[in-house]
Protein backbone atom coordinates (compact mmCIF):
# COMPACT_ATOMS: atom_id res chain seq x y z
CA UNK A 1 0.00 0.00 0.00
CA UNK A 2 1.38 3.77 -0.99
CA UNK A 3 2.24 6.57 1.48
CA UNK A 4 -1.21 7.70 2.94
CA UNK A 5 0.61 11.05 4.06
CA UNK A 6 2.69 12.11 0.96
CA UNK A 7 2.50 15.78 2.27
CA UNK A 8 3.71 15.34 5.50
CA UNK A 9 7.12 16.80 6.56
CA UNK A 10 10.35 14.14 6.62
CA UNK A 11 12.34 16.09 8.80
CA UNK A 12 11.51 17.87 11.47
CA UNK A 13 13.58 17.64 14.69
CA UNK A 14 11.84 19.51 17.05
CA UNK A 15 8.84 16.19 16.63
CA UNK A 16 9.62 13.61 19.13
CA UNK A 17 10.83 10.64 18.07
CA UNK A 18 7.02 9.12 18.58
CA UNK A 19 5.51 11.30 16.99
CA UNK A 20 7.48 11.14 13.77
CA UNK A 21 7.68 7.06 13.65
CA UNK A 22 4.14 7.45 13.59
CA UNK A 23 3.41 4.77 11.02
CA UNK A 24 2.49 6.04 7.19
CA UNK A 25 0.94 2.90 5.94
CA UNK A 26 -0.78 0.03 7.12
CA UNK A 27 2.40 -1.56 5.92
CA UNK A 28 4.62 -0.44 8.59
CA UNK A 29 1.54 -0.89 11.32
CA UNK A 30 2.35 -3.01 13.43
CA UNK A 31 -0.01 -5.25 16.05
CA UNK A 32 -3.71 -5.36 15.28
CA UNK A 33 -3.73 -8.41 13.09
CA UNK A 34 -7.50 -9.12 14.18
CA UNK A 35 -8.44 -6.13 12.27
CA UNK A 36 -5.82 -4.93 9.96
CA UNK A 37 -4.65 -8.61 8.45
CA UNK A 38 -6.18 -9.03 4.61
CA UNK A 39 -9.15 -9.24 4.35
CA UNK A 40 -10.49 -8.14 8.40
CA UNK A 41 -13.01 -5.18 8.99
CA UNK A 42 -11.07 -2.36 9.22
CA UNK A 43 -8.28 -3.13 6.95
CA UNK A 44 -11.53 -2.81 4.07
CA UNK A 45 -12.62 0.26 5.37
CA UNK A 46 -8.61 1.86 4.91
CA UNK A 47 -8.27 0.05 2.08
CA UNK A 48 -11.79 1.12 0.33
CA UNK A 49 -11.79 4.36 1.34
CA UNK A 50 -15.59 3.89 2.83
CA UNK A 51 -15.11 5.50 6.30
CA UNK A 52 -17.89 4.85 9.18
CA UNK A 53 -18.36 6.72 12.59
CA UNK A 54 -16.27 4.18 15.03
CA UNK A 55 -14.84 4.10 18.48
CA UNK A 56 -11.06 3.07 19.10
CA UNK A 57 -11.14 1.08 22.50
CA UNK A 58 -7.16 0.05 23.59
CA UNK A 59 -4.33 0.49 25.93
CA UNK A 60 -2.30 3.78 24.98
CA UNK A 61 0.10 3.32 22.39
CA UNK A 62 -1.59 0.66 20.38
CA UNK A 63 -2.46 3.10 17.07
CA UNK A 64 -6.03 5.12 17.59
CA UNK A 65 -4.76 8.10 16.46
CA UNK A 66 -2.22 6.45 13.96
CA UNK A 67 -5.52 4.98 12.56
CA UNK A 68 -8.05 7.49 12.84
CA UNK A 69 -5.50 9.60 10.28
CA UNK A 70 -5.07 7.06 8.16
CA UNK A 71 -8.91 6.88 7.86
CA UNK A 72 -8.57 10.46 7.27
CA UNK A 73 -6.01 9.93 4.30
CA UNK A 74 -7.78 7.36 2.38
CA UNK A 75 -10.59 9.32 2.53
CA UNK A 76 -9.49 12.10 1.42
CA UNK A 77 -11.52 13.75 3.80
CA UNK A 78 -10.55 17.28 6.58
CA UNK A 79 -9.39 15.90 9.63
CA UNK A 80 -9.95 17.80 13.39
CA UNK A 81 -8.48 16.22 16.23
CA UNK A 82 -9.47 17.29 19.97
CA UNK A 83 -8.76 15.46 23.11
CA UNK A 84 -11.75 15.55 25.38
CA UNK A 85 -9.61 16.46 27.98
CA UNK A 86 -8.83 20.26 26.84
CA UNK A 87 -12.22 20.36 24.71
CA UNK A 88 -15.61 21.30 25.20
CA UNK A 89 -19.09 21.50 23.49
CA UNK A 90 -17.64 25.53 21.93
CA UNK A 91 -14.87 23.36 20.53
CA UNK A 92 -17.03 21.05 18.87
CA UNK A 93 -19.40 23.86 17.17
CA UNK A 94 -16.15 24.91 15.71
CA UNK A 95 -15.25 21.90 14.60
CA UNK A 96 -18.96 21.72 12.85
CA UNK A 97 -18.44 24.93 11.52
CA UNK A 98 -15.15 24.00 10.22
CA UNK A 99 -15.95 20.81 8.52
CA UNK A 100 -19.19 22.62 7.18
CA UNK A 101 -17.36 25.47 5.26
CA UNK A 102 -14.71 22.46 4.08
CA UNK A 103 -17.77 20.83 2.51
CA UNK A 104 -19.02 23.97 0.90
CA UNK A 105 -15.59 24.86 -0.43
CA UNK A 106 -14.16 21.44 -1.38
CA UNK A 107 -16.90 18.82 -1.29
CA UNK A 108 -15.08 16.63 0.58
CA UNK A 109 -16.21 15.50 4.31
CA UNK A 110 -14.49 15.61 7.75
CA UNK A 111 -13.09 13.35 10.13
CA UNK A 112 -13.51 14.30 13.97
CA UNK A 113 -11.53 12.51 16.06
CA UNK A 114 -11.90 13.19 19.51
CA UNK A 115 -8.86 11.46 21.87
CA UNK A 116 -10.59 10.17 25.24
CA UNK A 117 -13.90 10.66 24.29
CA UNK A 118 -15.09 8.99 27.27
CA UNK A 119 -13.80 12.15 29.25
CA UNK A 120 -16.63 13.84 27.22
CA UNK A 121 -20.27 13.93 29.43
CA UNK A 122 -23.79 13.31 28.17
CA UNK A 123 -24.52 16.56 26.93
CA UNK A 124 -21.20 16.46 25.68
CA UNK A 125 -21.80 14.12 23.64
CA UNK A 126 -24.85 14.80 22.69
CA UNK A 127 -23.49 17.83 21.12
CA UNK A 128 -22.25 16.58 17.61
CA UNK A 129 -24.63 13.92 17.29
CA UNK A 130 -26.84 15.52 14.86
CA UNK A 131 -23.52 16.34 12.37
CA UNK A 132 -22.93 12.67 12.61
CA UNK A 133 -26.78 12.05 12.13
CA UNK A 134 -26.80 14.33 8.81
CA UNK A 135 -22.61 13.40 7.31
CA UNK A 136 -21.47 16.54 8.33
CA UNK A 137 -18.98 14.75 10.62
CA UNK A 138 -17.17 11.18 10.45
CA UNK A 139 -16.73 10.88 14.05
CA UNK A 140 -13.95 8.56 15.61
CA UNK A 141 -13.37 8.48 19.04
CA UNK A 142 -10.85 6.76 20.70
CA UNK A 143 -10.67 4.95 24.51
CA UNK A 144 -8.66 3.50 26.98
CA UNK A 145 -12.43 3.04 29.00
CA UNK A 146 -15.34 0.51 28.29
CA UNK A 147 -17.34 2.45 26.12
CA UNK A 148 -20.62 0.36 27.39
CA UNK A 149 -20.06 2.20 30.24
CA UNK A 150 -18.54 5.72 29.52
CA UNK A 151 -20.57 6.70 26.78
CA UNK A 152 -24.15 7.18 26.39
CA UNK A 153 -26.05 4.70 24.01
CA UNK A 154 -27.07 7.32 21.41
CA UNK A 155 -23.72 7.55 20.73
CA UNK A 156 -22.49 3.88 20.93
CA UNK A 157 -25.64 3.14 18.28
CA UNK A 158 -23.83 5.74 15.54
CA UNK A 159 -20.44 3.92 15.90
CA UNK A 160 -18.64 0.99 15.66
CA UNK A 161 -16.36 -0.08 18.29
CA UNK A 162 -13.17 -1.87 17.22
CA UNK A 163 -10.90 -3.17 20.22
CA UNK A 164 -7.06 -2.69 20.11
CA UNK A 165 -4.69 -5.12 21.90
CA UNK A 166 -1.98 -4.11 23.80
CA UNK A 167 1.46 -4.84 21.90
CA UNK A 168 3.71 -7.88 22.47
CA UNK A 169 7.39 -7.42 23.30
CA UNK A 170 8.51 -8.52 19.69
CA UNK A 171 6.43 -5.90 18.03
CA UNK A 172 7.77 -3.20 20.43
CA UNK A 173 10.95 -4.29 19.34
CA UNK A 174 10.23 -4.39 15.80
CA UNK A 175 9.36 -0.76 16.04
CA UNK A 176 12.10 0.53 18.25
CA UNK A 177 14.39 -1.12 15.34
CA UNK A 178 12.56 0.37 12.82
CA UNK A 179 12.83 4.09 14.32
CA UNK A 180 16.86 3.24 14.70
CA UNK A 181 17.00 2.00 11.25
CA UNK A 182 15.07 4.86 9.91
CA UNK A 183 17.42 8.06 8.20
CA UNK A 184 14.62 10.10 7.96
CA UNK A 185 12.34 10.62 10.38
CA UNK A 186 14.37 7.79 13.12
CA UNK A 187 17.63 7.21 14.99
CA UNK A 188 19.68 5.83 12.25
CA UNK A 189 23.17 6.60 11.66
CA UNK A 190 23.01 8.68 14.54
CA UNK A 191 22.50 5.79 17.78
CA UNK A 192 23.53 2.13 18.30
CA UNK A 193 22.22 0.28 21.32
CA UNK A 194 22.90 -3.37 22.17
CA UNK A 195 19.98 -5.85 22.10
CA UNK A 196 19.88 -6.25 25.83
CA UNK A 197 19.32 -2.93 25.82
CA UNK A 198 16.95 -3.07 23.48
CA UNK A 199 14.82 -5.75 25.59
CA UNK A 200 14.87 -3.57 28.65
CA UNK A 201 13.06 -0.32 26.96
CA UNK A 202 10.45 -3.04 24.92
CA UNK A 203 9.75 -4.49 28.59
CA UNK A 204 9.42 -1.59 30.39
CA UNK A 205 7.20 0.08 27.67
CA UNK A 206 4.58 -2.33 28.90
CA UNK A 207 3.05 -2.82 25.65
CA UNK A 208 2.36 0.87 24.82
CA UNK A 209 4.50 1.75 21.54
CA UNK A 210 4.72 5.26 22.50
CA UNK A 211 6.05 4.61 25.34
CA UNK A 212 8.40 2.41 24.14
CA UNK A 213 9.78 5.22 21.29
CA UNK A 214 10.08 8.16 24.16
CA UNK A 215 12.31 5.89 26.63
CA UNK A 216 14.55 5.48 23.43
CA UNK A 217 14.74 8.73 22.95
CA UNK A 218 15.40 9.83 26.21
CA UNK A 219 17.90 7.18 26.73
CA UNK A 220 19.81 9.01 23.55
CA UNK A 221 19.36 12.40 24.96
CA UNK A 222 21.34 10.52 28.17
CA UNK A 223 24.03 8.82 26.57
CA UNK A 224 27.52 10.11 25.57
CA UNK A 225 28.50 9.32 22.16
CA UNK A 226 26.62 7.29 19.68
CA UNK A 227 26.50 4.25 21.73
CA UNK A 228 23.35 4.34 23.81
CA UNK A 229 24.59 3.22 27.07
CA UNK A 230 22.78 0.63 28.89
CA UNK A 231 23.11 2.86 32.13
CA UNK A 232 21.39 5.67 30.46
CA UNK A 233 18.31 2.99 29.49
CA UNK A 234 17.93 1.40 32.85
CA UNK A 235 17.94 4.97 34.61
CA UNK A 236 15.08 5.95 32.18
CA UNK A 237 13.30 2.18 32.38
CA UNK A 238 13.57 1.83 36.27
CA UNK A 239 10.66 2.62 37.84
CA UNK A 240 8.19 2.63 35.29
CA UNK A 241 4.42 1.90 36.51
CA UNK A 242 2.39 -1.21 34.52
CA UNK A 243 -0.78 -0.41 33.05
CA UNK A 244 -2.96 0.67 36.16
CA UNK A 245 -5.96 2.98 36.13
CA UNK A 246 -7.92 2.73 39.63
CA UNK A 247 -10.84 4.24 38.02
CA UNK A 248 -10.51 2.47 34.71
CA UNK A 249 -10.93 -0.54 33.16
CA UNK A 250 -7.98 -2.40 34.14
CA UNK A 251 -8.61 -1.62 37.68
CA UNK A 252 -11.53 -3.85 37.25
CA UNK A 253 -10.28 -6.63 35.28
CA UNK A 254 -7.53 -7.04 37.31
CA UNK A 255 -9.50 -7.36 40.77
CA UNK A 256 -11.94 -9.27 39.03
CA UNK A 257 -8.95 -11.86 37.66
CA UNK A 258 -7.38 -11.72 41.64
CA UNK A 259 -10.96 -12.47 43.10
CA UNK A 260 -11.24 -15.29 40.48
CA UNK A 261 -7.77 -16.78 41.70
CA UNK A 262 -8.36 -16.94 45.10
CA UNK A 263 -11.90 -18.65 44.35
CA UNK A 264 -10.52 -21.14 41.94
CA UNK A 265 -8.06 -22.41 44.58
CA UNK A 266 -4.95 -20.89 42.78
CA UNK A 267 -2.39 -19.53 44.95
CA UNK A 268 0.30 -18.61 42.36
CA UNK A 269 -2.10 -17.36 39.71
CA UNK A 270 -3.51 -15.26 43.20
CA UNK A 271 -0.25 -14.12 44.21
CA UNK A 272 0.55 -12.82 40.43
CA UNK A 273 -2.88 -10.86 39.84
CA UNK A 274 -1.89 -9.35 43.92
CA UNK A 275 1.64 -8.66 42.82
CA UNK A 276 0.19 -7.35 38.81
CA UNK A 277 -1.89 -4.77 41.22
CA UNK A 278 1.05 -3.48 43.87
CA UNK A 279 3.06 -2.77 40.87
CA UNK A 280 0.91 -0.77 39.36
CA UNK A 281 0.06 1.48 42.32
CA UNK A 282 -3.58 0.07 43.49
CA UNK A 283 -4.12 0.80 47.22
CA UNK A 284 -3.52 -1.99 49.50
CA UNK A 285 -6.17 -1.01 51.58
CA UNK A 286 -8.59 -1.98 48.84
CA UNK A 287 -7.20 -5.19 47.76
CA UNK A 288 -7.90 -5.80 52.05
CA UNK A 289 -11.40 -4.92 51.92
CA UNK A 290 -12.05 -6.88 48.99
CA UNK A 291 -9.78 -10.13 50.37
CA UNK A 292 -12.58 -10.08 53.75
CA UNK A 293 -15.34 -9.98 51.39
CA UNK A 294 -13.56 -13.00 49.63
CA UNK A 295 -13.48 -14.64 53.11
CA UNK A 296 -17.25 -14.66 53.80
CA UNK A 297 -18.70 -15.06 49.93
CA UNK A 298 -15.83 -17.87 48.52
CA UNK A 299 -14.86 -19.62 52.18
CA UNK A 300 -17.56 -18.76 54.63
CA UNK A 301 -17.83 -21.55 57.02
CA UNK A 302 -16.09 -24.17 55.13
CA UNK A 303 -12.89 -22.28 56.78
CA UNK A 304 -14.06 -19.52 59.30
CA UNK A 305 -11.05 -18.64 59.90
CA UNK A 306 -10.02 -17.10 56.78
CA UNK A 307 -12.47 -14.26 57.79
CA UNK A 308 -10.56 -13.64 60.97
CA UNK A 309 -6.86 -13.76 58.56
CA UNK A 310 -8.10 -11.62 55.98
CA UNK A 311 -9.19 -8.88 58.90
CA UNK A 312 -5.89 -9.62 61.04
CA UNK A 313 -3.94 -8.51 56.87
CA UNK A 314 -5.98 -5.51 57.40
CA UNK A 315 -4.92 -4.65 60.47
CA UNK A 316 -1.46 -5.47 59.50
CA UNK A 317 -1.00 -3.14 56.85
CA UNK A 318 -3.14 -0.31 58.77
CA UNK A 319 -0.36 -0.53 61.28
CA UNK A 320 3.04 -1.07 59.64
CA UNK A 321 1.74 0.60 56.07
CA UNK A 322 3.53 -0.32 52.76
CA UNK A 323 5.53 -2.05 51.81
CA UNK A 324 6.05 -3.77 55.10
CA UNK A 325 2.51 -4.83 55.39
CA UNK A 326 1.85 -5.69 52.07
CA UNK A 327 3.31 -9.61 53.13
CA UNK A 328 0.22 -9.91 55.36
CA UNK A 329 -1.69 -9.17 52.90
CA UNK A 330 0.12 -11.78 50.23
CA UNK A 331 -0.22 -14.36 53.43
CA UNK A 332 -4.10 -13.99 53.81
CA UNK A 333 -4.37 -14.22 49.68
CA UNK A 334 -2.42 -17.36 50.05
CA UNK A 335 -4.37 -18.99 52.71
CA UNK A 336 -7.99 -17.98 51.20
CA UNK A 337 -7.25 -19.38 48.31
CA UNK A 338 -5.55 -22.72 49.84
CA UNK A 339 -9.01 -22.86 51.98
CA UNK A 340 -12.07 -24.97 51.94
CA UNK A 341 -14.41 -23.30 49.48
CA UNK A 342 -18.35 -22.71 50.30
CA UNK A 343 -20.27 -19.67 49.45
CA UNK A 344 -23.15 -21.70 51.35
CA UNK A 345 -23.48 -18.73 53.43
CA UNK A 346 -23.77 -15.79 50.52
CA UNK A 347 -26.28 -17.95 48.56
CA UNK A 348 -28.55 -18.33 51.95
CA UNK A 349 -28.51 -14.59 51.92
CA UNK A 350 -29.70 -13.86 48.81
CA UNK A 351 -32.39 -16.03 49.11
CA UNK A 352 -33.08 -14.49 52.27
CA UNK A 353 -32.79 -11.10 51.47
CA UNK A 354 -35.22 -11.91 48.48
CA UNK A 355 -38.12 -13.64 50.77
CA UNK A 356 -37.82 -10.58 52.76
CA UNK A 357 -38.71 -8.19 50.25
CA UNK A 358 -40.90 -10.20 48.62
CA UNK A 359 -43.15 -11.28 51.69
CA UNK A 360 -42.90 -7.34 53.39
CA UNK A 361 -43.93 -6.58 56.68
CA UNK A 362 -45.13 -9.71 58.48
CA UNK A 363 -45.60 -9.74 61.84
CA UNK A 364 -42.86 -11.23 64.75
CA UNK A 365 -44.83 -14.68 65.81
CA UNK A 366 -46.13 -13.74 69.26
CA UNK A 367 -44.36 -16.75 71.02
CA UNK A 368 -41.05 -15.18 69.47
CA UNK A 369 -41.69 -11.75 70.86
CA UNK A 370 -40.40 -10.03 74.27
CA UNK A 371 -42.23 -9.28 77.55
CA UNK A 372 -40.40 -6.50 79.02
CA UNK A 373 -44.03 -5.49 81.02
CA UNK A 374 -46.91 -6.92 82.31
CA UNK A 375 -49.48 -5.24 79.70
CA UNK A 376 -47.22 -7.01 77.37
CA UNK A 377 -47.25 -10.48 79.38
CA UNK A 378 -50.93 -9.89 79.40
CA UNK A 379 -51.21 -9.49 75.50
CA UNK A 380 -49.66 -12.67 74.95
CA UNK A 381 -45.88 -11.54 73.88
CA UNK A 382 -43.74 -14.43 74.53
CA UNK A 383 -46.44 -17.13 75.82
CA UNK A 384 -45.26 -20.72 74.83
CA UNK A 385 -41.79 -19.78 73.75
CA UNK A 386 -39.81 -22.91 74.06
CA UNK A 387 -36.12 -22.14 75.73
CA UNK A 388 -33.81 -24.05 73.75
CA UNK A 389 -31.12 -24.54 76.54
CA UNK A 390 -33.62 -26.39 78.70
CA UNK A 391 -34.49 -29.09 75.55
CA UNK A 392 -32.64 -31.90 74.67
CA UNK A 393 -29.32 -31.29 73.03
CA UNK A 394 -29.88 -27.58 73.32
CA UNK A 395 -32.74 -27.73 70.17
CA UNK A 396 -36.12 -26.99 70.57
CA UNK A 397 -37.13 -28.68 67.69
CA UNK A 398 -40.22 -28.25 65.37
CA UNK A 399 -40.35 -24.60 67.02
CA UNK A 400 -41.20 -22.12 64.17
CA UNK A 401 -39.42 -19.46 63.77
CA UNK A 402 -40.80 -17.97 61.01
CA UNK A 403 -43.96 -15.38 60.54
CA UNK A 404 -47.25 -17.14 61.32
CA UNK A 405 -48.04 -16.14 57.39
CA UNK A 406 -44.76 -17.61 56.32
CA UNK A 407 -43.94 -21.42 55.58
CA UNK A 408 -40.37 -22.49 56.95
CA UNK A 409 -37.74 -21.92 54.16
CA UNK A 410 -34.07 -23.56 53.97
CA UNK A 411 -31.68 -21.03 52.85
CA UNK A 412 -28.72 -22.68 54.22
CA UNK A 413 -27.03 -25.43 52.53
CA UNK A 414 -23.59 -26.44 54.14
CA UNK A 415 -21.54 -28.05 51.37
CA UNK A 416 -19.26 -31.26 51.82
CA UNK A 417 -15.99 -29.85 52.78
CA UNK A 418 -14.38 -27.71 55.51
CA UNK A 419 -15.99 -27.24 58.71
CA UNK A 420 -19.28 -27.37 56.91
CA UNK A 421 -19.02 -31.05 57.14
CA UNK A 422 -19.40 -31.40 60.47
CA UNK A 423 -22.37 -28.16 60.26
CA UNK A 424 -24.12 -30.32 57.51
CA UNK A 425 -24.33 -33.35 60.09
CA UNK A 426 -25.52 -31.30 62.60
CA UNK A 427 -28.17 -29.66 60.95
CA UNK A 428 -29.10 -32.91 59.53
CA UNK A 429 -29.70 -34.60 62.95
CA UNK A 430 -31.82 -31.44 64.22
CA UNK A 431 -33.88 -31.72 60.79
CA UNK A 432 -34.17 -35.80 61.55
CA UNK A 433 -35.36 -34.66 65.25
CA UNK A 434 -37.46 -32.36 64.29
CA UNK A 435 -39.41 -34.54 61.46
CA UNK A 436 -39.87 -37.26 64.41
CA UNK A 437 -42.15 -34.77 66.47
CA UNK A 438 -43.81 -33.36 64.00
Amino acid sequence: MTDLFANVATEVPERPLADRMRPLSLDDFSGQAHLLDEGKPLRRVIEQGRAHSMVFWGPPGTGKTTLARMIAATTDSHFIALSAVMAGVKDIRVAVAQAQQHRQMSGKGTVLFLDEVHRFNKSQQDAFLPYVEDGTLTFIGATTENPSFELNNALLSRARVYVLKTLGTPELLGILRRALADSERGLAGRFDIAEDSLMIIATAADGDARRALNLLELAADLSAGRQISEQAVKEVATGGRRRFDKQGEYFYDQISALHKSVRGSDPDASLYWLMRMLDGGCEPLYIARRMVRVASEDVGNADPRALRLALDAWETLERLGSPEGELALAQAVVYLACAAKSNAVYKAAKAAARDAEEFGSLEVPMHLRNAPTRLMKDLGYGENYRYAHDEEGAVAAAEKYFPDDMDSRTYYHPVPRGLEIKIREKLAEIRKAESGKQ
